[in-house]
């Protein structure tokens, strides 16, 4: 099994972003041994996509104006043609979909299988209300999106991938209750700015992979968008040990590692920190 994380520079053009997600899927295809039928040799591949990949950068009302009913959209048939097209399990970064209020939007993930079945989605918990020393100042979410209320897993041919959205990442939690339900593998999709993810990118992302002893995929955006806006980038793969396995630093392109269900294995018997907490196992009410 494979674990790919793709980087973008995403602008509000929705064709052209797609077009970029289709040059790196082709790009790993080439490159990844492919049966002429088109299922890959080593077993699944999971591809994860970053945050807002299809849509960045423009006004506040970028997103409503293109917010998609759950299961149904042209984003969404796009995000389901490329999953059949290249026989890879597929994390569409976050989409905007529907609410009941129409003034607000959730921060979707959507997966798809290689049959190009919408298999779990997953709505952004934790939304992005702070102040940052950059070219943009101040995020607030809020003002446009809902918070999900929902944790998520799916089961990819008998791994379980947890889904998670970039701020997630501060709130351990979230990670912590992906783990005790069984999740192997984390995904995270993400747009983080360049002040935060220079300070706290990795450190997070190695943090929550060692403490729960699974790997984290985590996409990103990787770039100056054309509102000004500055993305960190460095989209990484991380191992149950905490060990960057592959990174993407700027720019576009994708980075690739295997799946290691025995590491994790031989990590949880000879540290089984998840029997040792006494916080979940033993004081809690």
């Amino acid at each position: 099994m494979e674990l790919i994380a793709c980087q973008l520079v995403s602008s509000v053009d929705i064709d052209e972003n797609f077009a970029q997600v289709e040059a790196q899927l082709s790009s790993w295809a080439e490159g990844s041994s492919l049966h002429a039928e088109g299922s890959h040799e080593k077993g699944p591949a999971l591809v994860v996509l970053p945050e807002c990949f299809a849509l960045f950068g423009g006004d506040p009302t970028l997103n409503l104006r293109h917010q998609e009913t759950l299961g149904d959209g042209p984003i969404q048939q796009k995000l389901s043609a490329l999953a059949i097209k290249y026989q890879v399990w597929l994390v569409g970064g976050t989409i905007p979909v529907k609410t009941h209020n129409r003034d607000r939007f959730f921060t979707c993930s959507t997966v798809y299988n290689p049959q190009g079945e919408q298999v779990a989605d997953y709505q952004k918990i934790h939304l992005f209300d702070v102040d940052v020393a950059d070219n943009t100042g101040a995020y607030r979410e809020s003002d446009t999106t809902a918070p999900g209320q929902r944790v998520v897993l799916f089961d990819m041919q008998g791994i379980l991938v947890g889904l998670a959205v970039c701020y997630d990442v501060r709130f351990p939690g979230l990670f912590q209750k992906l783990a005790s339900e069984g999740a192997q593998i984390i995904v995270l999709p993400s747009a983080f700015t360049q002040p935060t993810g220079q300070a706290h990118w990795h450190t997070l992302l190695r943090a929550r992979a060692i403490e729960n002893q699974l790997y984290v995929v985590a996409a990103g955006q990787g770039g100056t968008h054309a509102n000004g806006r500055q993305t960190y980038g460095h989209s990484l793969i991380v191992d149950p040990w905490g060990e960057i396995l592959a990174e993407k630093d700027t720019g576009t392109g994708w980075v690739s590692t295997p799946f290691d269900q025995a590491l994790i294995d031989k990590i949880r018997r000879n540290m089984p920190i998840h029997k040792h907490n006494r916080f979940t196992n033993e004081l809690t009410p």
